[in-house]
């Protein structure tokens, strides 16, 4: 048996394997609407076989958008739009939906990537941004706003109008973004967070606003679905956010009711210096895992399928999120099951496409 490919729990929700479509912005919405491509990008994911499918960073106020093409939940038109899409995905396929909801702080208002990807100022067609603290993302940027008591609250209350439009839609689970140097990360890391007030200085006060975040989007979400949040273990900068950190943050939220953690790494400073190799991430979650016992998933160039089972295998994660690597290969949990001896879901219209020596791949596969 293949433990890549057996169920797991999260809260009251059950995936029937290991694999997760980690979230992954594609700059293809209109005023935070989903679009003819979000239906194609999703269609082709929701039925890859994967566990779980998490759509990507999705805004919960305008402001909050890393590029005005980013999808948003702020509206009742996001909300239709989305729901339009999450109609025809799911008519062809039963795999768990989550998303992730995102404000993206300081990092806000920059160009899309294959334009760039640089911040655009509020006098060439971008925005003030906010941020814990008036500091900017990079020498020369134009300096955020800093959130006051009334802003503070705003963006709470953004999470909270878009978790209860999550549920609406019938999303099946939640994952907050307090990683890769957006909004909640730049509460949490004292090389953004140079507040004086109860929301800055110490790690209980730099902890304080993601914490109410997530409290308020648990309070608003039904409670037999999952909330969980994805994480950056550390800045890679000397100073900054770090893994003792993020072991006292995520001990905090384990006390809350947080069903997992999906933890990354850096993206809060460009003087960063990470370094990368196959798995360089599943050490961090491997610590959470055991330190804070919670389920956890683990990210970054996982890449092979007995890589992918050893991290599960051997209880460094619980399971593991795949990016770039499924969008290369869209059918990854297929070629990994065959690989490993298992089996998938695929839908009837496919089961043809068995390859004689994996015949028995798809499960329930009948062909005549």
């Amino acid at each position: 048996m293949s433990t890549l490919f057996s169920p797991i729990k999260l809260g009251k929700l059950t995936l029937p394997n290991r694999i997760v479509i980690a979230p992954m912005c594609q700059y293809s919405a209109q005023d935070g609407n989903a679009a003819p491509w979000h239906l194609m990008h999703l269609g082709q994911l929701a039925l890859s076989g994967a566990g779980l499918l998490i759509i990507e960073a999705t805004a919960v106020e305008a402001d909050g958008r890393i590029s005005a093409r980013d999808l948003g939940l702020w509206s009742d038109a996001n909300e239709q739009a989305l729901a339009s899409t999450l109609a025809a995905v799911r008519q062809h396929s039963s795999m768990p939906i989550a998303i992730q909801l995102a404000h993206a702080g300081r990092k806000a208002s920059t160009s899309v990537p294959w334009e760039g990807g640089t911040l655009r100022p509020s006098t060439a067609g971008g925005w003030r941004t906010w941020a814990p603290s008036p500091l900017p993302f990079m020498h020369g940027n134009e300096a955020p706003l800093a959130l006051d008591d009334a802003g503070l609250r705003r963006v709470r209350e953004a999470f909270v109008a878009a978790a209860v439009r999550s549920a609406r839609l019938g999303i099946d689970a939640i994952e907050i973004h307090a990683a890769h140097g957006y909004l909640l990360h730049q509460f949490l890391s004292p090389l953004s967070n140079q507040r004086d007030d109860a929301y800055g200085g110490s790690l209980e006060n730099r902890m304080r606003f993601p914490l109410e975040v997530f409290d308020a989007v648990r309070a608003a979400f039904p409670a037999e679905r999952p909330v969980g949040v994805r994480v950056s273990a550390t800045d890679w900068v000397k100073g900054g956010w770090d893994l003792e950190q993020t072991a006292a943050f995520a001990a905090a939220l384990k006390s809350r009711g947080c069903d997992f953690l999906d933890v990354s790494s850096g993206g809060l400073s460009p003087q960063q210096q990470i370094a990368l190799g196959p798995g360089y991430q599943v050490p961090f979650a491997e610590r959470l895992k055991h330190e804070v016992g919670m389920p956890t998933m683990a990210v970054g160039l996982i890449t092979e399928a007995r890589q992918a089972e050893t991290i599960v295998t051997s209880g460094q994660a619980d399971m593991v999120a795949l990016a770039r690597g499924i969008l290369y290969d869209p059918r990854w949990p297929w070629h990994a099951a065959a690989e490993l001896g298992a089996q998938v879901e695929a839908p009837p219209q496919y089961w043809r496409c068995q390859p004689r020596e994996h015949k028995e791949l798809f499960r329930g596969a009948k062909l005549g």
